[in-house]
Parts: structure tokens; sequence; C-alpha cells
């Protein structure tokens, strides 16, 4: 038995509640691990305010909150490789178990060993920002010295993106809130404040000839607003605007396997996508967590410390 976080029904905060629950029994495919820390993303919270097809595992309620933790594992579904009892392993709950909790379940496949040196806080960041810059970089295959503009750079997926992009050596100029410039431009990055300038016009002197490649991380009328900064509109990738494809752009091609994970692992390991971690709750403070992500207010990335 064991505490989490979740909700009673689909709604906003208020549907929030701390509950027991049994440690989860692995099924098939999955491990059942010990929480030590779990990521909190803007996913959370759109996962409690309504179906998403293919992410709620058609649990019953309550649902617990969360999609990415790191851990030790306590058990093996039937027929999993790769892990034994004890392994410290961070991953997504693509089934539906959750992540604010002492106990969960992962997806095997979407699940890997934290490598020697990598810590739990890091190691949870990375199923979700640190695979979606590892994907998008990928998917763009910009030379180095080309140009990029990550429009929502101060959150936890933007500063990775940007973190990365440095990285291999693009120039990297992003947009955000005045909140958000401090951490961004730690990072190398040329920053835009939304809140001051216009974006289009300040981009524009900054690159007068075109970005190489865009990375939408804020989606509508931004995006709409960022796109045509781009030399070609094939290279503007979005994470969570599907309508991109009718700009001319393209949405984002996510690989969650095992792979990716560990790929992202190393590339943390040696400091290349070292993610900006602002704030560490205690399970008992998640619903704060939650709100700073929810309300768009946080800059990096949080996470809650379970264990």
């Amino acid at each position: 038995m064991g505490q989490a976080w979740g909700f009673h029904e689909y709604g906003g905060p208020e549907v929030q509640e701390l509950f027991d629950r049994p440690d989860p029994v692995p099924g098939r495919d999955e491990v059942l691990i010990r929480v030590e820390v779990a990521g909190v993303n803007p996913l959370d919270h759109l996962l409690r305010s309504g179906p998403v097809d293919g992410l709620d595992g058609g649990r019953p309620f309550p649902r617990v909150l969360g999609m990415e933790a790191a851990g030790t594992v306590l058990a093996r579904g039937e027929d999993v490789t790769g892990f034994e009892v004890g392994d410290a392993v961070f991953g997504f709950a693509l089934t539906g178990g959750g992540t604010y909790a002492e106990t969960t379940v992962l997806s095997a496949p979407n699940t890997a060993r934290i490598p020697a040196g990598l810590s739990a806080a890091v190691a949870a960041t990375l199923p979700v920002a640190g695979t979606t810059a590892v994907d998008v970089l990928d998917q763009l295959g910009l030379p180095a010295g080309a140009t990029v503009l990550v429009n929502g750079v101060g959150g936890g997926v933007g500063l990775a993106v940007a973190r990365l992009a440095t990285g291999r050596g693009l120039r990297v100029i992003g947009t955000g809130s005045t909140a958000k410039r401090e951490h961004a431009e730690d990072i190398g990055v040329r920053f835009v404040d939304y809140t001051a300038e216009d974006v289009a016009i300040a981009a524009r002197e900054l690159v007068p000839g075109g970005f190489d490649g865009i990375v939408d991380l804020v989606g509508g009328a931004s995006l709409r607003t960022v796109a045509p900064l781009a030399r070609d509109p094939r290279d503007v990738i979005a994470v969570g605007d599907a309508s991109v494809s009718g700009l001319g752009g393209r949405f984002v091609e996510r690989r969650v396997d095992r792979e990716n994970l560990e790929r992202s692992a190393r590339l943390a390991l040696d400091g290349v996508l070292a993610p900006v971690i602002t704030a560490v709750h205690p399970l008992s403070e998640a619903p704060a967590a939650l709100a700073a992500v929810e309300n768009g207010h946080a800059s990096g990335k949080v996470v809650i410390e379970v264990a």
C-alpha cells in the first residue's frame, strides 16, 4: 500500500486528491518500481482535464497523475527482459499507472536503466524533455552553424532543445516571457522577450535571411506568427500543435523506445543534455508542482521527489 496523487474524475485542479492504493501488479510488458523522482509535464494536466487517445491505459478512476519517473525495479511482468529487481531505471508510464506515487508500473519497452553517475532527478526529466529534444533536432538535421528558433524556450522541453542545439554548434534564438530570460541566456540562447517586443520583428532583425529551422513549443497564434520566419516551411517542427501541417511544416515524430531513452541518458551524462531543474517538490506538494507547470509560470523542469 502506498500513497498517490490522482484525480477521481476529469476536470481542473479541484478534482485532484491524495489517496492510498495497493502496489500495482505489473502486467505482461510492465515493471513495478519504487518511485524516487517523478517529472512534471503539461501533459499531466491535459490528461486530468479529459481523455487523450492511447494514453490513459483504460484504467478506472481514481487515476494517478504523471507520465515519467525514475526509481528502482521491485518486480517484473511476464516476459519482461533486460531488467532485474533492484535495477535503477527511468521511463514512461504509458499504460496509465501514473508517476506521482510511491510505487507505479512503467511500460518496459519504454524504460531504460539509469547509467552510473546519472542522478535519478536528471533521469526523471529525460523521458519527455530529453527524448523530445533529440527527436526534433534529429528531424531537422541542421548542420553546425545553422540558425534555429525555439519558440517557447523557457520550459523544460524548450531549454532541453536549446541546450542540445548549442551542443551541436547551432545558433539558437529563443522566445519567452521575461521570467524565462535568465535560464535561456545562461545556456547561450539569444533571447527574444515576447512581452517587451514584437517577436517577428525582433527575430527578423537577428536573422534577416530567415531561420534554417524552427521548433515550436507554443502552438496556436504564436506558431502562426513564427512559421513564416523559416527559410523553408518544411523546417518548422511543432511539438504540440498538429495544425503546423497546414502551414507547410511538420509535427514532431516521437521515439519513446528504450534506445532513445538510453541515448538521451548518455547525452545527459556527457553534459550535452543537462536539464535545467528549477524546482524540486516533495510528494505532499505535488499539486503546487503541477500548478506551476499548468499556469505557465515554471521555468525549466519541475520534479517531485518521492523517495
